[in-house]
């Protein structure tokens, strides 16, 4: 007689467990009832095997139903952040684009390029100007300082003494208010460096940004007045080597 196949249950039964069983056959057997046929052993083993199996199968699924949430779970925490990314990207993209309309209205309103360096040339003009204004105001004061001492010496009334002394005490005030020069030239001076500066970064943006030719779509925030024609002729003083202004010479050519 072959020996009967061994099933997986039967291998995790403890020993305890078949030695009860084998003697609850027994009993049954000595008690008038007729034991169990092989094949319905054979049919509970099976049965206890799927049991198991499905067990198993339960648990596996279980595992991999936690690992689905626990991968879902960074799924979400990462559209989270990259939600995050979009929001502030977004934000970057609108500041760029604020940042090329604030340079496009730079552009069109003429502070860049060869209209802002004539701002700072007018500045310049307007400190050479006024030094040259304070250069003739002192040497006239100077003038009249000069012939108020020789007045004064040469006065015997000393009513007419006092009154030379008194000439000479307001070309000293004079004196002291044309030191503005020297301190507006200076103050001036910072002007210039600053919007010198200015300029700078300004044409350095530009070429960050593909040189001002890349401004061409981007609508500026102010639009520019047309200017009337009243206002085309009113161009205020040349400055060296501007061209299109009448000379001293074509006006008195004019009026000769």
């Amino acid at each position: 007689m072959q020996p009967r196949k061994l099933f997986r249950i039967e291998q995790y039964r403890p020993v305890d467990e078949v030695t009860a069983g084998v003697a609850g056959a027994a009993v049954a057997a000595s008690d008038g009832v007729p034991p169990a046929s092989a094949n319905d052993a054979d049919a509970a083993l099976r049965h206890l095997e799927v049991i198991t199996e499905i067990r198993g199968v339960r648990a596996l699924i279980e595992g991999r139903a936690r690992e689905a949430q626990e991968a879902l779970d960074k799924v979400q925490a990462q559209f989270k952040e990259l939600h995050k990314l979009k929001v502030e990207l977004d934000v970057i993209e609108s500041a760029i684009t604020e940042t090329k309309r604030e340079l496009a209205t730079i552009h069109v309103t003429g502070f860049n390029g060869q209209d802002m360096s004539r701002v700072a040339n007018e500045l310049d003009a307007v400190v050479d100007d006024t030094e040259q204004a304070t250069q003739a105001i002192l040497g006239a004061v100077e003038d009249i300082d000069a012939r108020a001492d020789a007045l004064a010496s040469g006065l015997t009334d000393e009513a007419h003494r006092a009154t030379a002394r008194e000439i000479q005490d307001c070309v000293i005030r004079i004196f002291e208010a044309c030191n503005f020069q020297d301190l507006t030239g200076q103050r001036i001076s910072k002007v210039v460096a600053a919007l010198k500066f200015i300029e700078d970064h300004i044409r350095r943006m530009e070429e960050i940004w593909g040189g001002i030719e890349a401004f061409g779509t981007v609508a500026p925030v102010v639009q520019v007045p047309e200017q009337t024609e009243e206002d085309k002729l009113l161009n205020g003083p040349k400055l060296d080597g501007d061209i299109g202004h009448a000379s001293q010479d074509d006006i008195d050519a004019l009026f000769g």
